[in-house]
């Protein structure tokens, strides 16, 4: 499984708040079925590396659709195929880490 972390800003908005573009973006990853957990300045999403690439150019949509002519993306991919690999095992690994230190 990849994760992928995900910063998509809309440009020429008229206004410097996205949270309704961030909501836009949310639809489309939960209506995928992926995990996902929203961050504050980024959304990281787990899947198949497939799926992942093909949210991209739907969230991209979602923001062309409330009339934006410009999107910037951000994408960060973690594609491990010698282990199991989930958001939540991630951060458990770096807690336990930090624990025993």
């Amino acid at each position: 499984m990849a994760i992928m972390a995900l910063s998509v800003t809309p440009i020429g908005t008229g206004s410097p708040s996205v949270g309704d573009y961030v909501a836009d973006a949310l639809r489309v990853i939960e209506r995928s079925g992926l995990g996902y957990r929203l961050g504050a300045m980024h959304t990281e999403v787990e899947g198949e590396l497939e799926q992942l690439l093909r949210l991209v150019p739907e969230i991209h949509q979602a923001c062309f659709a409330r009339g934006v002519k410009r999107v910037s993306t951000v994408i960060k991919i973690d594609d491990r195929r010698d282990a199991p690999s989930s958001i939540e095992g991630k951060v458990r690994s770096v807690a336990g880490r930090i624990q025993r230190a």
